[in-house]
């Protein structure tokens, strides 16, 4: 053996040691992503499909990694990099487990990012509970970083791998990436690897590591746009527009028996525009807008009824309100909201889904009857704010001369609401520095009593004084988590009232309780404020929340079934039951409504109550109150409560027929009720279309597609 043979084995490492060095990052990443899936036990099944590609990408990316540092001449180089990538794989799996643990989430990078700013500055103490709720979590993710730090110069030699190790491990990286793309691409998740993709619905399905990936190409090419065959079809029930041989609908309130009245019954026609579908089909070269006008055109419009035009002229004040729930409302403790909740309009089948936004999603829902969805890793809200929106309330009735105030009580900034909210039509006012000053300034959170006394009077005012009708907008914020009675202001305001009122809850119900009683005082003042100055009659009040209290149930137990008295889970649909106040003086008896409803069916609701012409065909939400539909049958316009992606679960739904849980895969019927053998299907499809159409309808910026030179009331 020659000398220079000799030299080259002794700098030679084993072929086991070369092996091992390998596979660190490989199995230090599949070891993150399986500790992360262990701890999210809740909401993801470990043993699924979605584990296997985990395990496929994180061997794919781990050895990718390591054959990188390897092949880079400079081994302290080498040695840096690969601590500096442990220590942010480390960070971003912690901040991810927060997010789940704090909100039931997982955020885009993009997301947190933004959030991070806002919640360390709004909210710091939220956030630090946040963090040690996920301690042992936090201790286990740090093994993998101090096995490098201890071993880094074996993980990394100064001798590098064989040319043969080398090709093995760029071979193992493709064929596990291929692997696991045809398995995303073809498996039962295909839609969350691309066009219904967001942290929340990929984490689980393909692990955080290619979530990271896939939201960083997808913020260079844009997520891939939904298949948008197959939503058109004809219904069983009648698809009238307003052809003569359409039923009419007869006002039950003034109809009688015929043998009595010659009078014929009331004719109520269709909350449905004059579009030229074809036309509009005709002038764009866009194959999406193509098939977004050929859905519209197909979709059967919503019919006027005996609420049409009730509050024509009326005022409106629209709350929607943090983390509200109807289950601590009672008469003795919150006597108004007992009275808004049982007086005027009273939903007994409304629900408050989870948008996977936080508080954006809600308020978007709310107040613009679509399902707010992850636009390119973006909030719905982000989109909006950049498009025309012509039928939000605030927009139609201040194009009629209406004031449109809005205010929020915390960080006037905070989530862009200073974008979005002017785009919906609202002149907008926040705490801290945005236009409105309230005495709690400082405090977290802050009273939204303070914000109705600073604000109600001068628009009231200009209504009895000058004649102004107003729209008024309120974001409220006293019932914000953390629900405890230390780092919760409002809690502890009214501590004493919610512990004599609930002396047998945990400390968090109490908290949720008592900081939940600062709205009741918000409403208090507010309804009495009307009654004083006369104009309740003249006003309808709406509220509603952004989500139901879920930091109640984050963490090992679940407070918001101990303070509802009855056990679900997010899973469900029964979990996001909650209260649509529609109240106005006006109204002398309670007015019960058993219809299925939902927050996207609020703005062509008040569309119709105040008379407003608009087209229901590309609203997602409907008019609760319109009724040319039949509870066992299909149709496009019937009552329909969507609850897109679930938690990963997929879309659940409830129709005036019964409820679809996409957990379980199983309808169950209302009773007495019977459904055709393709009701599930015909449903489902049309669940798919309303969810893929509403993220276009934000994305195309489509009503400015319709209305190219604008709409005018």
């Amino acid at each position: 053996m020659t000398k220079q043979e000799i030299s080259k084995l002794l700098n030679k490492r084993s072929l086991r040691a070369q092996i091992l060095s390998a596979l660190f990052f490989p199995l230090a990443i599949l070891y993150h992503e399986l500790i992360l899936r262990i701890f999210d036990s809740e909401f993801t099944s470990f043993f699924s499909a979605g584990l296997i590609i985990t395990v496929l990408f994180s061997l794919a990316g781990g050895l990718l990694i390591s054959l990188l540092l390897d092949v880079i001449p400079n081994k302290k180089v080498s040695r840096i990099i690969g601590i500096v990538l442990i220590a942010a794989q480390t960070v971003i799996f912690c901040i991810e487990r927060g997010c789940r643990s704090l909100f039931g989430l997982y955020f885009g990078i993009t997301t947190v990012s933004t959030m991070t700013g806002n919640a360390l500055g709004g909210f710091g103490g939220f956030v630090w509970s946040g963090f040690l709720s996920i301690i042992p979590f936090f201790l286990l993710s740090l093994i993998p970083l101090a096995v490098f730090i201890v071993f880094n110069k074996v993980i990394i030699s100064d001798k590098p791998n064989d040319g043969a190790v080398r090709i093995s491990m760029g071979s193992a990286a493709v064929v596990c990436h291929i692997a696991a793309l045809l398995m995303s691409l073809f498996g039962g998740a295909k839609n969350y690897f691309t066009y219904d993709f967001t942290a929340n619905n990929a984490v689980p399905n393909f692990g955080l590591g290619a979530t990271l990936r896939m939201e960083i190409e997808y913020a260079v090419i844009g997520i891939p746009e939904p298949e948008l065959g197959g939503y058109i079809e004809s219904n069983t029930f009648s698809e009238q527009s307003n052809s003569s041989d359409s039923e009419p609908a007869v006002d039950s309130e003034n109809s009688e028996d015929s043998s009595s009245v010659s009078e014929e019954p009331k004719v109520y026609g269709y909350n449905q525009m004059n579009i030229d579908f074809d036309a509009l089909s005709a002038q764009t070269n866009d194959k999406t807008l193509k098939s977004m006008h050929e859905y519209f055109k197909s979709l059967s419009p919503s019919q006027q009824n005996k609420y049409t035009g009730m509050f024509k002229g009326k005022n409106l004040i629209f709350i929607t309100a943090e983390a509200f729930s109807p289950y601590f409302i009672s008469e003795e403790l919150t006597p108004t909201l007992y009275r808004l909740t049982h007086e005027g309009f009273v939903f007994n089948n409304y629900y408050q889904p989870d948008w996977t936004q936080s508080t954006v999603g809600g308020e978007v829902a709310n107040i613009t009857g679509i399902i707010p969805s992850w636009i390119n890793g973006k909030w719905a809200s982000a989109a909006a704010a950049n498009d025309y929106m012509p039928f939000t309330i605030a927009n139609r009735l201040s194009a009629l001369g209406y004031s449109t105030p809005a205010w929020h009580n915390h960080t006037y900034n905070y989530y862009d609401r200073n974008k979005y909210l002017p785009a919906f039509g609202y002149d907008y006012k926040g705490a801290y520095g945005g236009g409105l000053t309230i005495p709690s300034e400082g405090c977290w959170p802050e009273s939204d009593l303070e914000m109705i006394e600073a604000t109600v009077d001068g628009y009231t005012d200009d209504f009895i004084n000058q004649g102004t009708p107003f729209s008024v907008y309120y974001m409220t914020v006293s019932a914000h988590a953390e629900y405890n009675f230390g780092g919760n202001d409002m809690a502890k305001k009214n501590k004493e009232i919610a512990q004599a009122a609930y002396p047998d809850a945990s400390e968090a119900v109490q908290a949720y309780v008592a900081s939940s009683l600062e709205l009741e005082y918000a409403m208090e003042h507010l309804v009495n404020t009307l009654e004083e100055k006369g104009i309740a009659d003249d006003t309808l009040i709406v509220l509603t929340a952004d989500h139901y209290p879920y930091a109640l149930a984050s963490g090992n137990t679940d407070y918001y079934n101990e303070l509802r008295g009855f056990t679900d889970t997010e899973l469900v649909t029964s979990r996001y039951k909650n209260s649509l106040i529609m109240w106005s003086g006006c109204i002398e008896e309670p007015i019960e409504i058993n219809t299925p409803c939902y927050s996207v069916d609020i703005l062509p609701t008040l569309l119709n109550l105040f008379g407003l012409e608009y087209d229901s065909r590309i609203i997602i939400g409907r008019d609760i109150f319109a009724e040319n539909y039949d509870a066992s049958e299909y149709s496009s316009c019937m009552p329909l409560v969507i609850f897109a992606n679930n938690h990963g679960q997929g879309n659940s739904w409830i129709t005036a027929a019964g409820v679809y849980e996409a957990s379980t895969g199983i309808f169950t019927p209302n009773e007495g009720i019977t459904v055709n053998s393709d009701y599930v299907s015909r449903v489902n499809r049309l669940v798919e279309g309303k969810v893929n159409y509403s993220k276009l309808i934000l994305s195309k910026n489509y009503y400015k597609s319709v209305f190219p030179q604008g709409f005018e009331p």
